[in-house]
């Protein structure tokens, strides 16, 4: 997972300097055809390690233009706050409904159909929806008109900096139990492997719902509450997991995890965009880079960090762990409740 680490970093801040130039329709479409070329020729038929790390690199690639251009063009479209809120919490939502689709796909299409099938499928589904992306979103070179921030400059930002920490440590906790609870399962209730894989079925069905609840929700209540809260959902979920003794005892705490995820993400999300307007100027590709980055780094750092976790001091104090980390950091969002323009800052 580290050796993902450099890759996503480096993917993201190509896709923001693409867009600066090139424009968020344009690397809408070429993360399209990446994506196509990945799934068709690489994925589908390639055997050996190297052929395969090639494509996953350009898959990343892919999805980070995919993910920045997309965040960015919808920022851009819905220069209401209210608006954006509600269009980025439903695209999230296209997220979670991947997230929740694509495990029973890939295993059934691999198990009665082979290898290549779930990719081909796949590629097919990429350049149908890449043909869709041409005729509605008709590329054209746009000059903006004020010069976009830097990402020094944005990174500087502390407000930024906060609510792009608030989805690391919400992915984070979820990203370290992807490895380590079917572990746990097989070891503590002696759970078949069918199970291991539908622990996280309630996790990705409460993270549609969040997504798409929390999109109008937050900008009534406040963005900063529901990360806020969210954060202490999050804290307080981890540390039922380790109390669980049969499968049925996971479902609540990994739906309210799921849930809880969905309250930051799309609160934090069209929150980065609200900032760069107050702060900054209305150009969000690098904004959208810094989030696609966070996201990233939660799970990055948390498969990483839980082998070594559980080894040194188990399963459930790995979880008490992060769980506390959730609590600390979540008073920082107060200062997301009125954070000051660029002109107060003058």
């Amino acid at each position: 997972m580290l050796s993902q680490l450099s890759p996503e970093f480096n993917e993201s801040l190509y896709a923001t300097t693409a867009t600066s130039y090139a424009g968020f329709c344009d690397i809408f479409n070429i993360s399209y055809i990446l994506l196509i070329c990945t799934f068709f020729p690489v994925f589908a038929f390639g055997r050996s390690y190297s052929v395969l790390f090639i494509a996953r690199a350009l898959q990343g690639i892919g999805s980070s233009c995919s993910s920045v251009s997309g965040m960015g063009m919808l920022a851009e479209r819905y220069p209401d706050d209210k608006e954006r809120g509600n269009a980025m919490g439903i695209a999230l939502g296209g997220l979670a409904l991947g997230v929740l689709i694509g495990p029973p796909f890939g295993g059934l299409m691999y198990e009665f159909v082979g290898k290549s099938a779930p990719f081909l499928v796949l590629a097919a589904l990429a350049l149908g929806d890449g043909l869709l992306q041409l005729l509605m979103l008709q590329p054209s070179v746009v000059h903006q008109e004020s010069d976009p921030p830097s990402l020094r400059a944005l990174i500087m930002d502390p407000y930024i900096m906060i609510a792009a920490g608030a989805i690391i440590f919400a992915n984070m906790g979820i990203a370290m139990l992807e490895p380590s609870l079917p572990i746990w399962m097989m070891d503590t209730m002696g759970a078949e492997r069918w199970k291991q894989g539908v622990t996280f079925l309630p996790a990705s069905i409460s993270y549609l719902i969040g997504t798409n609840l929390f999109g109008p929700l937050g900008h009534k209540m406040g963005r900063w509450l529901a990360a806020l809260l969210g954060l202490i959902i999050i804290g307080i979920c981890l540390m039922c997991i380790p109390l669980a003794t049969n499968i049925n005892h996971l479902i609540v705490p990994n739906a309210g995890l799921g849930f809880a995820i969905g309250m930051v993400d799309s609160s934090m999300m069209p929150e980065l965009g609200y900032l760069v307007d107050i702060r900054h100027s209305a150009v969000y590709g690098s904004v959208y880079a810094i989030g696609d980055v966070a996201f990233c780094l939660g799970f990055a750092i948390g498969p990483a960090l839980s082998g070594t976790l559980i080894k040194n001091i188990g399963f459930e104090w790995m979880l008490f762990g992060i769980a506390m980390l959730d609590f600390l950091y979540a008073p920082l969002l107060f200062s997301l409740k009125s954070p000051p323009t660029k002109e107060e800052k003058k």
